[in-house]
């Protein structure tokens, strides 16, 4: 069975109605990132950090898998399907894939400030502050803030390099790491980029000019020789 290795952005899940950031009326432009979502501000309010992310798992509860990641589901009847997401929602798990790694960490888990390797998963509605204790410990967000490294890329790169079919949903690709797995792939395997507005890529990528849900709709149909 062919490995389909796929990356996806913040336009995988916008259909679902989860808030990107850096589009127009995004979160960045309600929140100051380096405020929310950098370790110098974890540091400077971790209240303001935490409630922020209290506020992203409350709009998490509130929003289902959109058509894109069922479609997903669906590849793995015909392909090993791996997925690496930027994005901290848990939609691809909810949708029913099989194997997701996160890049930037999970919404709906904390960490132990004490010791990283203690990550705990809240309770739905279960909110956190700085006084915020489990298991006796303190706990933070278990996102990778700016200013941070990205533990899992490594072991996602090793991922791309095995890739049969390469596919990149939903992103700008200007975030990094994330944007530079592109060069991780085999010459020669086939590489489609599943966007309404594509960046620029490399000659050889197959432009599929769309949303999540249509793109991955017509992906299928290119996948399965039915196109």
């Amino acid at each position: 069975m062919k490995r389909l290795v796929i990356s996806t952005g913040a336009g995988m899940s916008a259909e679902s109605g989860i808030s990107t950031f850096r589009d127009a009326g995004g979160l960045w432009e309600k929140y100051p990132v380096m405020q929310v979502c950098s370790a110098d501000g974890f540091a400077a309010d971790p209240a303001l950090v935490h409630e922020f992310y209290n506020e992203r798992r409350d709009q998490l509860d509130t929003v289902s898998p959109n058509p894109g990641h069922l479609g997903l589901v669906e590849l793995e009847k015909h392909f090993r399907v791996d997925i690496i997401t930027q994005n901290v929602d848990d939609l691809h798990e909810r949708a029913g894939s099989s194997s997701v790694h996160h890049l930037h960490g999970e919404l709906r888990k904390v960490r132990a400030l004490d010791d990283e390797s203690l990550v705990y998963t809240l309770r739905p509605g279960q909110r956190t502050t700085p006084a915020t204790r489990i298991d006796g410990h303190a706990v933070r967000p278990h996102i990778v803030f700016f200013q941070e490294a990205v533990p899992e890329f490594a072991p996602a790169t090793e991922i791309v390099a095995q890739a049969d079919v390469f596919v990149i949903i939903g992103t700008t690709l200007s975030v990094y790491p994330a944007a530079s797995l592109l060069r991780y792939v085999r010459p020669g395997v086939p590489v489609y980029y599943i966007d309404p507005n594509p960046a620029s890529v490399p000659q050889g990528v197959h432009v599929i000019r769309a949303g999540a849900s249509e793109g991955v709709a017509m992906l299928t149909r290119i996948l399965l020789g039915e196109a």
